[in-house]
Formats: structure tokens, sequence, C-alpha cells
């Protein structure tokens, strides 16, 4: 039975109130599947409380700022409701196990996303690949034999119009009984916020929502230096539209800077037209110059909505996404620090004491897992943004393969970079640590599973570094080791690889790249498994809120 049937089949249900007698009839609730453990897939995610000592430092006005861009984050959180699933309220009124509301909370929709989207509530099929980005009964071919406007476009929705054909729709139409509301909470903030070029942001925003042009907000957000609070807010990244890649998802994170921690990082950013010209890989596959306008700061995060918020929570960030804006001014990378440190704690330190051998496992340090995370990040801004052909961006070459490519690109750029600078004595510590580390994120990400971007990349990266002999097993103990100068020679290898898929907008390379080796083989899987048993959180959830920062 296909799903909008399930959902047409429940909705019938929830509004069948009462019988002609006028007593109650009982209405179908929504039950998980047979043998799923509510309880104990909640494990899964280890809960923290979402605070920050930086809250001390803001003034009344900046807190009650935050308060308000905490509501914006609320109205971020049911727009992305209806992009991932549909319609949340007839759902969750469905459900009278708290767990499993809780759960599929966590998952913004019935399939769990941290599995492959496999469905956890009875009755549903798979989840559609385009989520509600498109027509359920939409296929490929239909999409692709079909002319309209603003077919391939980040800010709208495809949807049928009265005579069955394919139009799209905005998402300031979608969502306009929202919008208005939504764009006066910006503005609300704006008259708040104390930094000019902030305000200025907010403002633009406003607007931006309001008519889905975002580059002119964005090319302001690239202009903000010194404000102590921060925001991320709008449709942003489209990997929740695993049909095609072109749908943007909206979400929100609500930021305090941590000022003394950007200040160690700022002068990472003057490195990076050298780092270019230093990529691994033919000349013509990095002929694009990052701006000159890029940053590194670190922040504590204190509210995630949306799409961030979805499964796996990100812990770093590198915007704005538009490729112009990118060339023009480069890109912002915020490092989430307060959620770093909590994954470092809660999940990357019990791996390496179950997967790492134990005279590796000293190398796994928080300050090499927040460096790799920032290269990553610095990484996006590397290589090319558009093919070497000219025919357009690679985004749009790649299509459904994009983003996975994509973090791919950064993973392995990152490590890269991370050795240029520890040779020239820009990075301190020991370089073992960062491999380390490195590896045992690994563990960590292709634990994200196959549908996320995320998790593809890492089980390539698993796979291709397995290959090349950068690691080893142990049969006897089951614990890894960590081969440092095949590493580094996987680390070219891959850099080129993926480089060269990109700038030629390879779509069958990339195609073939992630059917061979974005799979999880047997022994990996016995070994992941292994880490459930021993209790050993996938991620975290949050504790977040107004109230929880008492304001």
């Amino acid at each position: 039975m296909k799903w909008s049937t399930v959902f047409l089949v429940l909705i019938a249900c929830c509004l069948l109130a009462c019988s002609q007698g006028g007593e109650q009839e009982k209405v179908a609730k929504v039950e998980a599947v047979e043998g799923f453990d509510v309880a104990a897939n909640l494990k899964r995610y280890a809960k923290v409380r979402l605070t920050t000592n930086a809250m001390n430092n803001l003034s009344i006005r900046q807190q009650r700022m935050i308060k308000v861009l905490i509501e914006v984050g609320e109205m971020m959180d049911d727009f992305f409701w209806y992009e991932a699933y549909g319609d949340r309220d007839s759902l969750l009124a469905l459900i009278d196990d708290p767990n499993l509301a809780e759960f599929v909370k966590i998952n913004y929709g019935p399939w769990d996303r941290l599995n492959g989207d496999k469905p956890f509530i009875k009755g549903v099929g798979a989840k559609p690949l385009g989520a509600n980005y498109y027509p359920k009964d939409m296929t490929k071919e239909d999409f692709e034999s079909n002319r309209f406007n603003d077919k391939a476009g980040l800010y709208s929705f495809v949807r049928r119009d009265i005579s069955g054909n394919f139009k799209a729709v905005p998402y300031h139409v979608m969502f306009k009984d929202s919008i208005q509301q939504l764009a006066s909470k910006l503005r609300f903030a704006a008259q708040l916020a104390v930094f000019v070029f902030f305000k200025k942001y907010l403002n633009l925003r406003a607007d931006a929502v309001m008519n889905d042009k975002y580059q002119e907000s964005d090319l302001a957000w690239m202009s903000m230096k010194n404000n102590p609070v921060d925001v991320v807010v709008g449709p942003i990244e489209t990997y929740e539209d695993k049909l095609y890649g072109y749908r943007a998802a909206h979400e929100c994170y609500v930021l305090i800077k941590d000022m003394e921690w950007s200040a160690r990082l700022a002068k990472y950013a003057n490195f990076l037209p050298e780092l270019q010209r230093n990529l691994p890989v033919d000349n013509k596959y990095k002929q694009e110059k990052p701006g000159s306008d890029s940053e590194l700061n670190a922040y504590d995060v204190v509210y995630y909505a949306g799409d961030c918020n979805a499964g796996s929570k990100t812990i770093a960030i590198n915007l704005p996404n538009d490729e112009e804006v990118q060339l023009q001014k480069g890109t912002r990378r915020l490092q989430l620090k307060n959620t770093m440190r909590a994954k470092f704690d809660k999940i990357m330190l019990p791996i390496a004491s179950e997967l790492i051998v134990e005279d590796q496992r000293s190398h796994v340090t928080f300050d090499a897992f927040f460096s790799n995370t920032m290269f990553h990040e610095v990484a996006h801004g590397l290589g090319i943004k558009n093919t070497i052909d000219g025919s357009g961006t690679v985004r749009q070459a790649l299509k459904e393969h994009a983003s996975a490519i994509e973090e791919g690109k950064a993973d392995i750029l990152g490590l890269f970079m991370i050795k240029q600078l520890h040779e020239r004595g820009e990075i301190e510590g020991d370089l073992k640590d960062y491999y380390v580390t490195f590896m045992t994120g690994i563990f960590r990400s292709v634990r994200f599973g196959a549908s996320s971007a995320h998790g593809k990349a890492n089980m390539i990266r698993f796979n291709f570094f397995k290959e090349y002999g950068a690691f080893t097993r142990d049969e006897s103990t089951g614990l890894y080791s960590v081969n440092f100068e095949k590493l580094e020679e996987a680390t070219n290898a891959l850099t080129q690889l993926i480089l060269s898929l990109q700038g030629d907008g390879d779509y069958e390379g990339v195609a073939k790249l992630v059917k061979e080796k974005a799979v999880i083989k047997s022994q990996l899987q016995a070994d992941l498994d292994q880490l459930a048993k021993e209790g050993i959180p996938e991620d975290i959830v949050f504790e977040q809120g107004a109230s929880v920062l008492g304001i």
C-alpha cells in the first residue's frame, strides 16, 4: 500500500469522532512495527542539555533577542516537518506511546534516519526519495520529460496543477499563512540587535523569506565580524532531497560566539589561496580562487531547529552555499564547540576504547577532533564549484550524489590541509593525533547510515582506505591500527579522484563510486553492532529552548 493511501486512511479515522448513537468510536492509533524496541532505539541518542556559560556575558536586550530568534527557529521546525513528511500534527495525534512520539520527533517522521530511513511505524512504506518536495506518484521519467519554470529551483516545491501538469510552488507561497509572521519576528529581532551589520542581515533575511531571494542577505551575513549573537536561518542544505538534491530545507541555529577560541582560529583563513594552489590535482581542477572574506570562528549553539536537528546533529557549518557568493566573498566557517565537545565525550572516546588499538588511543584528542572538523569546513571552500566545461555547477551536474561527494571532498581535503599546515609549523601537536582521531571519526560518522550524505562519504572513505592499507584490523582482538604512511598515500589518491569527478561533472563516475564503496560490509557492520551492544550512542538529542536557558 502506498504511503499516501495509508495517510488518507489515518486521517479518515481521525475525523471519525463518534458513532450514530453518540458514543465515541475507537480511533486507529499509530504503532511501532513488530519487534521495534522504542526504548532501546531512544538510547541510541545521548541527551544533552543545550546551554552555555556565555549567556552570562549577554545583556538583557541580547537575551531577549535570543528568545525571539528561538521563536523563529520553532517556525523553521514547522516548515521542515512539512518538507520532510507532511502533516506532523495528524501523525502525532494518533500516537499514544510517548516514547514512540519522541522517536518520531527526533526523526521528523516515521523513518529512522540513522538506519537508512527504514520505516518504524506500521503500514508506512519506504520514504519518498524526494521527501515531500515532489508529488508522491512522480517518477524521474515524468520529471525529466516535462518542462516548467523553476524546475531545479532551490526554493520551491513541485506540485501538479488542475490539469495534472507539473508546476513549481515557491516556498513563500506554500507557507504564505506563516511567512508574514516569520518576517515580523526577524524584523523585531533586528530592532533588538546592537551591531549594525547584524541588524542589516536580519532585516534582509526578513525580506528574503517574503520573496525567496536570499543572495543579498547571504552577502550581508558574510560582512558580520564582531556580533556576539548570531543566527543561521532559512532554507539552506539540500540533503533532504535525495531524488535530485535540488530543494533546500529549512533550519535554524541560534548561536553565541566564543571570542577566545575564535581569536585562535582567525589566522587559518589567510592560508586558503595557498592551500588551493597546493592541492594534489591538475591545475584545471583548482583554477577557481577562494573568496577573500572567509573566516573561522567558534560558537556555542543554544538552539537547533529543522534540518540540522533531524537525526544526526551538525557540529560545524560552512555557509553560504551560493556558489556566486563563495567565489565573490568566500564563506564563514562556524565550529559549534559545545555540541562538538558533547559528541567527543559521549561518543568518540567510547568508540576509541572499543575499536582502536590501545597504544594509539592516546592520539584521540578533542583538539584534533576540533581541528579535523574545522578543516573539513574550510575544505568546502576549496576545489571547484563549477564544472570545467562551463556547463553549470557541480551541484547541478552530480544531482542526488552532489551532497555525499562534497562531504567526502571536505573530509579528505581537510586531512590533506592539516598535513600541509603541520609541516609549516602552523598547527601544533603530534600529526598522529589528527590521523587516529580522523580514523575514529569515520566509525562515528559511518553510523549515520546510508540515508545520510555524511554517512555515505565516510563509507566511501573507509572502503577506499581499506584497499590502500591505511589501517589494519587485528582478527584476534577486533581492534584497528592506523598505518600512517599508507593513510597519507590514500588521502592524496582520494583527493585526486573526488576533485576530478567534481570538476568533470561526472555523474556516472560518482554514481559508480557510491554504488561500489558507499556500503557497509559485513565485518564493519559487526564492529558497529558491537558498539551498539556496548551502549555507545550513535548521536545526541537536545533538551533546549528558552526555559533551558533561563530566559
